[in-house]
This record gives structure tokens, C-alpha cells and sequence, in this order.
């Protein structure tokens, strides 16, 4: 006998580009946003009795991501993602969560003549900002934010030694390397009670997804890096002092290799350690460093 353990659906790509026009300075600012949303509740009867009187379908979902986007503010992404998930959650009285996933795609006003062009963007960089929003039936709402795809190098400043070695260890200690990763991050808001109290906190999104960017750009190119490890650890201290209302943070550093290369059979060519200047860029296999940070708790009185 078999029972259902897990049901969850819902749209997902659904594409999304909003246009902000101020009509007396005639400048505009534009959101393209991927949405995707996952619901759960009393559901399984689609699944079990095929009674499809329980489900909401997939475009009316798509569909009511437009509406509210017409209707809302889309920025910030937290916010968005709230709203979306909360109206799930309050207009139909069988789903009781609502997974809301929201990926903001990058686009960088112009620069033209030496002004900033009122309404002609440029893509610069593949980099994404992305939110989790979670509501659930008389539990709140959750969120998650976070940077993506933000392809970081530095050419010195970075040292790998002291390191366990044994008789499988091939690698050499190095105290000066190039560095590379590519940003995958997100910190964890505390649980937020209703759409009103997120609401209520609005310019915090901004400032902490301001603050992560600024505090993992300046501390990854100032730190003279002992390791990944120590790096991502000092960038989610400082996120977490900079946004109180962040209870975790947590990053996943790719290692970007770029190995010297050997050209002395070349007429004795120096290019390894201090003359190195030609490397070679690898794909893979690559080092994978995570961690996440927390609050200590408070101790009690």
C-alpha cells in the first residue's frame, strides 16, 4: 500500500519585466524578473483520485503573478515575493504554503553624452540578485536573499599554506596565487510574522543586498587571503553586524583555477612564481568551499 509523501506545484519561468515611467522628469527604470511559484495544502486528491477540483491551475498562477505586478510594487524582490505568496495563501483556503522563488535579472542604465540616459539599459554581467519568499498559514513569512553568478578575480593577494599534508597530498604551498570564485550567497531574514510587518521593513532589502555586494567586493579584494575558508567567513561576519535583521548568512566559493605554466623548454622562458605572467584557465575539477554563519545565542541572564 502506498501513500503520498510530498506534493508540491506550480509555475515556473514565468517571465517578467516591469517598467517605472515618471512622467514629469520623463525618466523610467525597468525589473526583468524569472518567477517561480510552488504551492502546498490539501492537494493530494489530484494526485491520488485525480479530482483536479483542488487545483489551482498552473496559468491562473502565471496569470495572477501579472495582475499583482500591475498592481504592486515589484521592487524590492523580497517584497514581491511576499505579496505573491501571501495571495495564495489568503484567497484559497486549501493551499496552506506558497513557495515564491524570485531570480532579478541585471540591467544597468546607459551612460551617454556624460549623463545617465533616461531610458536606455545595458546588460553588464550575468550577476543575479534572488529571493525566497515562504508564507505559510498562520506561521508568517520567511525569506531568504541573495547574490548569484557574480564572477569576482583578484591577480595577487591571495596565499594557500600549512595545510594537512599526507601521502596522498600532490599539491605545493603557495603564498601568493591568483584568486577567482564566483559568488553564490544568501542570508536568511527572521521569520516574519505578516505581509504588513514586511511591509514595514522595506528599505532594509535594499540596504542589506547593498551592503552584502559592498562588503564582498571590498573585503575579498582588501583581504591578503589565507585561505576561501577564512575570506567568506570575515565577509558573513561583516554582513551580519551590518544587517541586524539577518539571523544567517551563507556562501559557496567556487575555486576559479588558472595554473602557471611551465615555458622554460622555450630557450629557458621563466614563467613560474615570481615571473609568472602567462596561465592557463581551467574548467574543472575545482575546489568547492561552503559555509554558514549564525548569531551566537544570547547567554542567559
Amino acid at each position: 500500500m502506498s501513500q503520498l509523501s510530498y506534493a508540491r506545484y506550480g509555475k515556473d519561468n514565468i517571465r517578467l519585466y516591469k517598467v517605472h515611467k515618471d512622467e514629469k522628469s520623463g525618466i523610467q527604470s525597468v525589473v526583468e524578473m524569472t518567477v517561480r511559484i510552488l504551492l502546498e495544502g490539501d492537494i493530494e486528491t489530484s494526485y491520488t483520485e485525480a479530482d483536479n477540483s483542488v487545483v489551482v491551475a498552473t496559468d491562473t498562477q502565471k496569470q495572477t503573478c501579472y495582475i499583482l505586478a500591475k498592481q504592486n510594487p515589484v521592487t524590492p524582490p523580497e517584497l514581491f515575493a511576499s505579496i505573491v505568496g501571501n495571495h495564495f495563501v489568503e484567497t484559497y483556503k486549501h493551499i496552506h504554503a506558497a513557495h515564491v522563488n524570485i531570480i532579478v535579472h541585471r540591467w544597468t542604465r546607459m551612460t551617454v553624452d556624460g549623463k545617465p540616459h533616461p531610458h536606455s539599459f545595458f546588460r553588464d554581467g550575468e550577476e543575479t540578485r534572488v529571493v525566497e519568499a515562504v508564507a505559510r498559514e498562520g506561521k508568517g513569512i520567511s525569506i531568504r536573499s541573495g547574490i548569484k553568478g557574480l564572477l569576482v578575480l583578484k591577480s595577487t593577494g591571495s596565499a594557500f599554506y600549512g595545510f594537512h599534508r599526507d601521502e596522498y597530498t600532490a599539491l605545493p604551498e603557495t603564498w601568493d596565487r591568483i584568486l577567482s570564485t564566483e559568488v553564490e550567497s544568501g542570508w536568511h531574514w527572521k521569520t516574519f510574522s505578516s505581509l504588513q510587518e514586511v511591509k514595514s521593513v522595506v528599505p532594509k532589502f535594499d540596504e542589506a543586498w547593498q551592503s552584502a555586494r559592498d562588503i564582498t567586493l571590498a573585503t575579498f579584494a582588501k583581504d591578503n587571503s589565507a585561505s576561501v575558508q577564512n575570506t567568506m567567513y570575515k565577509i558573513c561576519d561583516q554582513i551580519l553586524a551590518a544587517a541586524p535583521l539577518v539571523e544567517a548568512v551563507e556562501y559557496s566559493l567556487p575555486n576559479k583555477h588558472y595554473f602557471e605554466i611551465d615555458l622554460s623548454w622555450h630557450k629557458g622562458l621563466k614563467n613560474t612564481g615570481k615571473d609568472a605572467e602567462v596561465y592557463a584557465p581551467q574548467s574543472n575539477p575545482n575546489g568547492l568551499i561552503q559555509c554558514t554563519v549564525t548569531r551566537k545565542p544570547k547567554a542567559k541572564m
